[in-house]
């Protein structure tokens, strides 16, 4: 029996899913590649006595490392040499898909050319012929409709003849890239052969092409072989200062320009007839009104409005469910666990942190839901069209407005999901600057804090004060994208190649199965770490503990008042008794917490760092409030209620703690507007930091955290400083 390793490829909606779906069945498993968050998904397919092994590389519209999928579907083909690549292209578009497969031909993969859509092709009035067309590419060449399974055996077929016809040998193709840049390919491939600079992993032709595409990944990978990358990268720019006197243009165009020439040459042989004008022609029809120039904003703002509003709406519902549930199940560990630390780990520590990011999950799944119909509908690379202009002046990318949006762009959002939406952005520089400003937006929890806030000190104004609040998230981060964009992440914008797909409806099938993997994948990955995280926290809130004598004396004040209620109300039944006894002792609990809350060591913290944080004006209350929020922003509310001695408050209901909070000196309008915006912009919360390590990695995340941290101070100092020469 034969093992045959098999490369599932494709651009972006052109069914490649879908058809290794129907090819492997119920037998895929998913996995990440190695060291990146993009899912790899693996199916096996019998055929005849052989097994196919099935990789589903990510989409990908080129194999230049332009983006995070593009780099992951060269590697696996470079470094995992499958023994065929399946190259599944949209037939209704067929020079455009032809791109990606003529460059897995340069490489020289083994390859099999699956035509899907031909179902569309055939009812646009469009004739194929694929026996030329496979006659042309030195390629098979299967006519498939994906979505109903058509084609699928002989595609498998196909794969089993390549691999005994290649017999594990490769064979690039040779594309002439013109008078301008031949001369310098066939130099530097010379050079590189020499040298056996790089040929363990790569023909020494492609290195020379990908050292003129000014490829990243390839010249990171040449400097760190040794000094000839220099020599390479001098002869690249001889070559770039040559093509711009000559034709005007840099190699890397001239090269795309000669490959698209080459298929545009191959499809004038007849291999395409009749019906090209009315191709798309609904698409196009659509698009006058989708991407019209006032249209198309006002029609994305909606559709955004409406995703926010179903995911946060109808996702509430779920959400609160399992909420309920978290709180039944702490409070039987509340009943049956002996009261002591152990019952605060489990239940405070364990349940309650576990509980938090589970309760994301329906959100997660509503939001990926309908993400995954707009991208398969086609509309998603249209928001990215729209937008990019706009965008693009602040180093983000027309696709970050979704997770901008889904992280509280409107106030409500959630940055755990924003931050995960933001895999849909192919360029990783844009991706990574959405990623890091993305939880500046004014999230759900942090609209619970404001609320209080906004009571508390601008009760005539709230809605004006929110709005504020509001557009403030908005320009930082525009501002702060723009300021790592020319810093951290330095770089050239990523070229928007993004092809506009027709517009194609969902199955229904499609869009549950990728959304249960994303899905699974967020409460696998998040669950896991973030109980450690939910352990430290308790702790560093828990921890030390008031000495015995400490608690001595608040367990006698109690006696002592339970005494006097008992002696001013003799003639009080049991019932009322306990009543008046708990009004009467309140006062003491609260105060014992608050004096519990300085002891702990995120209490001594906040008072350590009180000489630090008076720059910015902080009252030592909102230290330990804020330090508590990593956990949760939510938990601003409640730590600012037990350091006014108010016990525990309803985030929803915090009307008496604003009255307390309006009452304290300490709360002067620079205060104040300094800590608007330390909320606003210090360290994501534990969760969101966790989606962001586990969607880039933890130097980033760790980033994230100190960076956000020293920014929020920065900026608020200043507001302080220069609030209180201006109205104090």
């Amino acid at each position: 029996m034969s093992i045959i390793r098999v490369a599932v490829s494709g651009q972006p909606n052109c069914g490649k899913s879908t058809m290794f779906n129907a090819i492997t069945g119920g037998s895929a498993r998913v996995g990440n590649y190695p060291g990146i968050t993009v899912d790899r998904l693996e199916g096996v397919y019998q055929q005849n006595g052989d097994s196919i092994h099935l990789v589903d590389l990510p989409g990908t519209y080129s194999l230049t490392s332009y983006s995070m999928e593009e780099l992951v579907a060269r590697n696996v083909i470079v470094d995992e040499h499958p023994d065929v690549v399946i190259n599944m292209i949209d037939a209704t578009a067929l020079e455009r898909s032809l791109y990606l497969a003529v460059q897995f031909m340069e490489i020289g993969a083994p390859m099999v050319l699956g035509l899907n859509m031909m179902d569309e092709v055939k009812r646009n009035g469009v004739t194929i012929d694929v026996k030329k067309l496979s006659t042309l590419l030195g390629v098979p060449v299967v006519p498939c409709v994906a979505r109903v399974g058509q084609g699928r055996e002989e595609l498998m077929k196909a794969v089993a003849a390549a691999y005994k016809a290649s017999n594990g040998k490769w064979k690039p193709i040779r594309l002439s890239y013109g008078p301008e840049l031949d001369p310098v390919i066939e130099r530097m491939t010379a050079i590189i052969a020499e040298a056996g600079f790089l040929v363990d992993r790569h023909d020494p032709r492609w290195v020379a092409i990908k050292y003129l595409e000014n490829d990243e990944q390839v010249i990171e990978e040449g400097r760190a072989a040794g000094s000839l990358s220099a020599k390479l990268e001098a002869l690249c720019k001889e070559a770039e200062v040559h093509t711009r006197q000559h034709v005007g243009t840099t190699p890397d165009a001239i090269i795309a320009d000669w490959r698209y020439g080459f298929i545009n040459g191959l499809l004038k042989q007849g291999v395409v007839s009749g019906g090209d004008e009315l191709r798309r022609t609904s698409s196009d029809s659509i698009d006058r009104i989708v991407t019209h120039k006032v249209l198309g904003p006002v029609i994305m703002l909606a559709v955004l409005w409406v995703m926010f509003q179903i995911t946060f709406t109808l996702g509430a519902y779920p959400q609160g469910w399992i909420e309920d549930g978290f709180t039944w199940l702490a409070g039987i560990g509340t009943q049956y666990i002996p009261e002591g630390d152990l019952q605060s780990l489990i239940v405070s520590g364990i349940i309650g942190g576990v509980g938090s990011v589970i309760g994301f999950t329906p959100l997660i799944c509503i939001m990926f839901a309908m993400l995954v119909f707009l991208e398969d509908l086609g509309y998603m690379a249209r928001v990215a069209y729209m937008m990019d202009k706009v965008m693009r002046i602040f180093g983000l990318h027309g696709m970050s407005v979704m997770p901008l949006i889904m992280s509280g762009g409107i106030p409500g959002g959630c940055a755990v999901p924003g931050v995960m939406c933001a895999r849909t952005l192919r360029s990783p520089r844009e991706r990574l600057a959405t990623i890091l400003t993305a939880p500046f937006m004014v999230c759900g929890a942090k609209t619970t804090a404001y609320l209080m806030l906004v009571a508390a000190f601008f009760p005539d104004n709230p809605t004006r004060a929110m709005f504020l609040v509001v557009l403030a998230a908005w320009g930082f981060v525009l501002l702060v994208s723009r300021l790592l964009r020319s810093t951290l992440v330095k770089g050239e914008s990523t070229p928007f190649v993004m092809e506009i797909p027709p517009y194609r409806l969902p199955t229904l099938r499609g869009v549950i199965h990728h959304t249960l993997e994303r899905v699974w994948q967020y409460v696998k990955k998040a669950g896991t770490v973030i109980l450690a995280v939910s352990i430290i926290m308790w702790a560093v809130m828990t921890f030390p503990k008031l000495s015995e004598e400490t608690v001595a004396g608040y367990d006698a004040k109690r006696d002592a008042a339970a005494e006097q209620v008992k002696a001013a109300n003799p003639d009080a039944n049991e019932e009322n008794l306990a009543a008046l006894t708990e009004d009467a002792t309140k006062a003491i609990e609260d105060e014992q917490n608050e004096e519990a809350l300085k002891n702990s060591f995120g209490g001594r913290v906040s008072q350590f760092i009180s000489p630090v944080t008076e720059l910015a004006g902080f009252p030592w209350q909102a230290n330990v409030a804020l330090i508590g929020a990593f956990a949760a922003k939510e938990v601003f509310v409640s730590t600012m209620a037990t350091a006014y001695s108010m016990g525990e408050v309803d985030p929803e209901e915090s009307e008496s703690l604003s009255e307390k909070l309006a009452a304290d000196p300490a709360w002067t309008l620079p205060a104040i507007l300094s800590v608007f915006v330390f909320m606003l912009l210090y360290t994501p919360c534990m969760v969101t930091v966790v989606a962001i390590a586990k969607e880039t990695n933890w130097k980033w995340a760790t980033f994230s955290v100190f960076g956000s941290m020293a920014f929020a101070f920065a900026v608020s100092v200043a507001i302080y400083q220069i609030g209180k020469l201006i109205l104090v």
